[in-house]
C-alpha cells in the first residue's frame, strides 16, 4: 500500500510540473538569455532531487540542472543549424584552457576505472561550461546585461539568508553547530553557502560606494550589503573568511599598481619556503589546540589547529588519500568523479578523525587542486590551474587597459570573487553544484566579454568609418 501511494504520489508531482516544463521549453526555443537569467536566479534556490525523491537511482539541482542541460541541447542544435558562434569567444585564451581541461577530463574518462561515473562528470561540466561560459559570455558581448545576471543571483540569495537567519534564531543566533544546517535544503552545508556569499561581497561593495550608480541603488545595494554580510559572519565558514582576506589583499595589490611579475615572484618564493620548512611548519601548527567555536576570534585562530579540530584533521585526512591516489596513478588519475569512491583504502589509521567513516562515502577531497589530481593526474591539475591563470592575466591585463569606469569596475570585482574562491579551492571543492558554478563560470565569462568588448571598442574608436 505504502508503495503504491508513493508511485501515486511521484506520478501526481510529474503531472503538475508539466505545465512549468513547457513554459521553460518555450522560453529556452524563443529566448537563449531568458533561460540564463533563470538559471542565476534560481541557482540558490535550487533543491537537489533526493530531497524530494529520497533513494532515487540519480542526483541533480532542480530546476537549473535539468535547464542547463536542455540548454546545452539547444545550443548545439542551434550551432549545427548555423553554423556559426562569436569566434572571439570561442579563439579567446580563455577559452582554449578550457577546452584544454575538457579534452583531458575526456582523455581520463576512456582510462577511468569508473567510466559510467566519469561520463557524468563530464557532461556535467560541459553544460554548466557551455550555459554558464560560453552563452554568459555572448550574453556580455556588449558590455550590457552584467548588473541583471549579478542581481538575479543575489535578490535569490537574500531570500536564503533571511531563511537560514530566521532557522538560526531558533537554536541561537550566534550558535555555531545550527550554521552547519541551516542552510538546508538549498545548501548542503556552510562552507558552500560562505564560498557564495564572499563571491558576492566584491559586487555589492562596488554597487555601493561608486558613484556612477544610482544614489538609489546605492542606497538598495548598502542595506543588501549589510543582510549578505551578517550572512556571511553567520556561516562560521572559516575557509570564506581566510578568502575574503586574501581577495581583500590582491584589491590593495591591484591599486597600488604592483606589478603583475613581483606578485608571481612572491607567490612561488612562498610556496618553496612551505616545501622547504613543512616539517617546521607542521610543528608550529601542532602547538595550536584551538577548537572551532562560536567565539569570533578562537574560530579563526582554530583555522591552523592540525591537532583536535576534527573539521581540520579531516581535511588532512582527505588530502593525504588524494595524494596516494595520485602516487599510485600520477597520469591519468582514478577518472572523473570517482575520488569518492576510491578513496576508502587510502585512508591511514593514524589519520581517521571522529567523522571519517569506514566506508569512506563521507564526500569529495575537500580541494579544488587535489581533487583533479587524484582524479585525473598532474594534467588534471595543470589544465585547471592554466584556466586560472589565464583568467587572472586577462583581467589583469584588461583592468589596466581599460577607460571606462563603469567595465573597469566589473572586472575589478569579478577577478577579486574568483580569487575569493580560488583561494577557498584549497580548502573545499564545490564546482560540481550550480550555486558555485553560475558565479564562478559567470563572472569568469565577464571578463572575457569584457575583455573583448574593450578592444573591439578601441579598434573601432581608431579606425571609425
Amino acid at each position: 500500500m505504502l508503495n503504491i501511494w508513493f508511485v501515486v504520489k511521484k506520478d501526481m508531482m510529474l503531472v503538475n510540473a508539466l505545465p512549468f516544463v513547457l513554459v521553460i521549453l518555450l522560453i529556452v526555443i524563443f529566448s537563449f538569455d531568458k533561460i540564463i537569467y533563470l538559471i542565476a536566479f534560481f541557482a540558490p534556490l535550487s533543491i537537489p532531487l533526493h530531497e524530494i525523491i529520497p533513494g532515487f537511482g540519480f542526483d541533480m539541482y532542480l530546476p537549473t540542472e535539468p535547464l542547463l542541460f536542455g540548454l546545452l541541447i539547444l545550443f548545439l542544435l542551434k550551432v549545427l543549424h548555423d553554423k556559426k558562434f562569436d569566434r572571439k569567444i570561442l579563439l579567446h585564451p580563455v577559452s582554449l584552457a578550457i577546452y584544454l581541461n575538457l579534452l583531458w577530463i575526456l582523455f581520463t574518462c576512456l582510462t577511468s576505472t569508473m567510466p559510467v561515473v566519469s561520463i557524468k562528470f563530464l557532461l556535467s561540466r560541459i553544460w554548466f561550461v557551455v550555459g554558464l561560459y560560453f552563452l554568459v559570455a555572448k550574453l556580455f558581448s556588449n558590455g550590457k546585461n552584467l548588473e541583471k545576471y549579478v542581481w538575479l543571483y543575489i535578490v535569490a540569495l537574500v531570500i536564503v539568508i533571511l531563511y537560514s537567519a530566521y532557522r538560526h534564531l531558533g537554536y541561537g543566533l550566534w550558535n555555531k553547530q545550527a550554521a552547519h544546517f541551516v542552510v538546508s535544503p538549498f545548501f548542503s552545508d556552510h562552507t558552500s553557502y560562505g564560498a557564495v556569499l564572499a563571491m558576492y561581497l566584491p559586487f555589492l561593495i562596488m554597487f555601493s560606494f561608486n558613484s556612477f550608480f544610482t544614489r538609489k541603488l546605492r542606497l538598495i545595494s548598502m542595506g543588501v550589503l549589510a543582510i549578505v554580510f551578517l550572512g556571511f559572519i553567520l556561516s562560521y565558514s572559516r575557509a570564506a573568511w581566510l578568502s575574503v582576506i586574501v581577495g581583500i589583499g590582491v584589491w590593495g595589490m591591484i591599486k597600488l599598481k604592483i606589478r603583475f611579475k613581483p606578485i608571481l615572484i612572491t607567490f612561488i618564493s612562498v610556496i618553496t619556503l612551505f616545501l622547504l620548512f613543512q616539517t617546521q611548519i607542521v610543528m608550529k601548527l601542532e602547538q595550536n589546540s584551538e577548537q572551532s567555536s562560536a567565539n569570533f576570534m578562537t574560530h579563526i585562530s582554530s583555522m591552523s589547529n592540525i591537532t583536535t579540530d576534527a573539521s581540520n584533521l579531516e581535511r588532512i585526512n582527505r588530502w593525504s588519500c588524494a595524494i596516494r591516489m595520485f602516487a599510485d596513478k600520477p597520469v591519468f588519475g582514478y577518472g572523473p568523479g570517482t575520488y569518492m569512491f576510491k578513496y576508502a583504502p587510502y585512508q591511514l589509521s593514524k589519520d581517521r578523525t571522529i567523522i571519517s567513516t569506514n566506508s569512506a562515502d563521507g564526500g569529495n577531497a575537500h580541494s579544488e587542486y587535489l581533487g583533479p589530481l587524484a582524479e585525473s593526474g598532474v594534467f588534471g591539475l595543470l589544465t585547471f590551474l592554466l584556466i586560472i591563470g589565464v583568467v587572472i592575466y586577462t583581467a589583469v591585463n584588461t583592468y589596466t587597459r581599460l577607460i571606462d569606469v563603469r567595465l573597469k569596475s566589473f572586472v575589478l570585482a569579478s577577478l577579486i570573487s574568483l580569487i575569493t574562491y580560488y583561494i577557498h579551492g584549497f580548502l573545499n571543492n564545490f564546482l560540481d553544484t550550480d550555486k558555485l558554478s553560475v558565479p564562478f563560470w559567470g563572472f569568469t565569462a565577464m571578463i572575457v566579454a569584457i575583455d573583448i568588448y574593450s578592444r573591439r571598442d578601441e579598434k573601432a574608436q581608431k579606425n571609425p568609418a
